[in-house]
């Protein structure tokens, strides 16, 4: 399977995360016909269609797009490229179309749907993105190449994320480009990133503010304080230890800096405790 390969390329992916790679593609010149991703959605009753990042992109490159993988059938598709398309690809299809998946981290370390959260949280000092064969398991396929890359000290996820797809693009030209050649089984003991929670964005005042800056890092990390839910945006972390109770601008080994009230904008913390009139000795997580 070389880049040279006859027949049409087929882009599966929905997300704004899939577009630098399927924008790559077209500029490094491979024939992409086809675009596979979600179908258009509706907020609200009366709310206008929205399509997805990449079908915006598709439509104005001319692209033919599908909401359904199996509309690529009998189409004379030589390839499909999946990036952060959130569904398996079943048997039949694989079976007349091979498929390469761009994913975001060093397999088999983090296979499934949130592998960059889920590296920041367990602490992971180093992460990647994998080219992989497609098969019919959940990110289970060899790998035809690799790139490794550090993970910063506090490091949100959109920041990893935009570094992954950067390197993941160019990996994805050069592997097409030069030929896929023959893929490497994975090896090592496979871990699972499952779909993050609201659960999992709790700040839990009992773990140690390491954790808890971490969970804060991946975007969304929320607690409560009066019974109403308060987004925490940015912290650092000044000490080891847990604990739930306001001293000043730190709470346990976390110094806050900036959050978000429920119904309001991000603002600084200062700028809330002033207004909030908040005083030492509050509980955080009540």
């Amino acid at each position: 399977m070389t880049a040279a390969r006859p027949g049409r390329l087929a882009y599966l992916g929905t997300p704004q995360l899939a577009v630098a790679p399927l924008v790559a593609l077209l500029d490094a010149g491979f024939p992409v016909t086809d675009v596979v991703t979600r179908a258009d959605t509706r907020r609200g009753r009366r709310g206008s269609a929205s399509a997805s990042p990449v079908k915006r992109v598709a439509l104005d490159a001319g692209l033919a797009v599908h909401h359904r993988v199996d509309d690529l059938l009998g189409q004379g598709i030589g390839l499909g490229v999946v990036v952060a398309f959130g569904q398996l690809v079943r048997p039949h299809v694989l079976a007349e179309i091979p498929m390469v998946n761009l994913h975001f981290s060093l397999l088999p370390r983090w296979r499934g749907a949130a592998p960059v959260e889920r590296a920041i949280l367990a602490g992971d000092h180093r992460t990647g993105v994998c080219l992989m064969r497609v098969d019919e398991g959940l990110d289970t396929g060899p790998v035809y190449g690799s790139v490794e890359l550090a993970i910063g000290a506090t490091e949100s996820a959109d920041s990893l994320r935009q570094r992954l797809v950067e390197a993941g693009s160019r990996l994805l030209v050069q592997q097409l480009t030069d030929g896929l050649g023959a893929p490497a089984a994975q090896l090592g003991e496979p871990t699972y990133a499952a779909k993050l929670t609201a659960a999992d964005l709790r700040l839990d005042w009992t773990q140690p503010s390491e954790r808890n800056a971490r969970v804060i890092r991946l975007g969304g990390a929320w607690t409560t304080l009066g019974g109403r839910r308060l987004k925490v945006l940015s912290a650092e972390v000044v000490g080891d230890g847990p604990g739930d109770v306001l001293h000043g601008d730190s709470v346990g080994g976390l110094r806050l800096l900036a959050v978000q009230p429920e119904g309001r904008s991000p603002m600084p913390w200062a700028d809330f405790a002033r207004g909030a009139r908040l005083a030492d000795g509050q509980r955080l997580g009540t």
